[in-house]
C-alpha cells in the first residue's frame, strides 16, 4: 500500500484544526486508470509462456526419463529442480532469449540484454512473486501520476539495475523484474521526502517504507537473488522520483487566477528545485560512469572488495556461485 492514503487530499489543516480549500493538489489529484502496469503483467506472464514452450524439457532431458517436473505439461514442463528449483526453464534457454551475461553484453555488443532480462524470470515462484509486488505497487502509482511517468521509471530502474548487475555478476546469467520493481519502491521514498508537506503521519509512512525496503534488501543477500539489481534500481528510482514525481505546492493552482500580488508565484518550493536538480546530475552522472566502467571491462569488485557481500553472503549451508535471478 502507497503511503500516500495518509496524504490530505483535499487540504492543509490551518491552526483551528480546519480545512483550507486552497490546498487543492493537482486539480483535486486527478486520477489516472491504470492500464500500463496490467499490461507488464501480461507481458511478462506471455513472456515466461514463451520461454517455457521454446525450453522443451521433455526434447532436452529425452535421456532420463521422469526428469521434467510436471511431465503431465509436455513441453511446457518444468526443469529437474536440482536445475532450477523455482519451476521455469533451463539457464540455457534463458540465455537464448536474452537474460543479461556480461561477456556476451561487452564482448560481442549485446547491450540490448541489459532491457530484455528485466521481462524474464527464472520460474513460477520467482514470476509470481514479482507480479503480486508490481501489482500491489505500481497500480496505485500509476493512478497517482499516470502511465508516461511510471513507465519511464519501471524501465529506467529496470536498466539501472542491469548496469550494476553488470558489473559485479560476471560469471552467471541474471534475469528478472527486482531491479525495475525496487525503482518504484526507490520512487516510493523520494515522493514522500520531496512531497513532505502534504503527509499526514509523515514518520510512520517514512518508517513503514523504509522497513519495506530494508527487508528486501536482506532477502537479497540470499543465494540466487540479485542484490545488484535491487540496489541500481532502488538507487535509479529514488532519483527519479525527485525528477518526475515532485506535487505543486498548496495554492499554486487555484492561484493562477487571483490577482499577481497575492498569487503563489511559484509552482514548486525551492528544496524540490534542489532535489530535483541534485538528482539530475547524480542519474546522469551513475548512468555514465556505468555504462563507461561496464564497456571497458572492468570489475566492480576489483574497486570494491566487500561489495560482493552486498548480494550474497555464504554460509555452510549455500554457496553463491549460482545464476542471480
Amino acid at each position: 500500500m502507497h503511503p500516500s492514503e495518509d496524504l490530505e487530499s483535499r487540504g492543509a489543516k490551518n491552526r483551528g484544526g480546519s480545512y483550507t480549500s486552497s490546498s487543492v493538489i493537482e486539480d483535486s489529484e486527478t486520477q489516472w486508470t491504470s492500464w500500463l502496469v496490467p499490461m507488464f503483467v501480461v507481458a511478462n506472464v506471455a513472456v515466461f509462456v514463451v520461454a517455457m514452450y521454446i525450453n522443451n524439457c521433455p526434447k532436452e532431458n529425452s535421456r532420463v526419463q521422469g526428469k521434467c517436473v510436471a511431465g503431465f505439461l509436455g513441453r511446457f514442463s518444468f526443469q529437474p529442480l536440482k536445475e532450477n528449483p523455482l519451476f521455469g526453464p533451463s539457464s540455457k534457454t534463458l540465455e537464448k532469449l536474452g537474460a543479461l551475461e556480461w561477456r556476451k553484453v561487452v564482448s560481442q555488443h549485446q547491450g540490448w540484454r541489459l532491457v530484455t532480462c528485466i521481462w524474464l524470470h527464472a520460474g513460477v515462484i520467482h514470476l509470481l512473486v514479482n507480479m503480486l509486488s508490481l501489482v500491489l505497487i505500481g497500480i496505485r502509482l500509476e493512478q497517482q501520476f499516470g502511465f508516461v511517468r511510471i513507465g519511464v521509471i519501471y524501465i529506467l530502474s529496470g536498466f539501472g539495475g542491469s548496469v550494476l548487475s553488470s558489473l559485479f555478476i560476471q560469471n552467471n546469467i541474471t534475469v528478472g523484474a527486482s531491479g525495475a520493481l525496487f525503482g518504484l519502491l526507490g520512487a516510493m521514498l523520494s515522493e514522500l521526502i520531496t512531497n513532505w508537506s502534504m503527509y499526514t503521519n509523515r514518520a510512520a509512512a517514512l518508517l513503514t517504507l523504509l522497513v519495506i525496503v530494508a527487508v528486501n534488501l536482506t532477502v537479497g543477500i540470499l543465494p540466487r537473488v540479485n542484490n545488484f539489481a535491487h540496489i541500481g534500481g532502488f538507487l535509479t528510482g529514488f532519483f527519479l522520483g525527485f525528477i518526475l514525481m515532485p506535487r505543486p505546492q498548496f495554492g499554486w493552482i487555484e492561484g493562477r487566477n487571483l490577482p499577481a500580488d497575492v498569487r503563489v508565484k511559484s509552482k514548486y518550493k525551492a528544496y524540490q528545485y534542489v532535489c530535483w536538480l541534485v538528482s539530475l546530475v547524480l542519474l546522469i552522472a551513475g548512468f555514465t560512469v556505468g555504462l563507461v566502467m561496464l564497456y571497458k571491462g572492468k570489475n566492480g569488485s576489483e574497486h570494491c572488495h566487500w561489495c560482493h557481500y552486498l548480494s550474497c553472503v555464504p554460509t555452510s549451508s549455500w554457496k553463491c556461485d549460482e545464476t542471480q535471478f
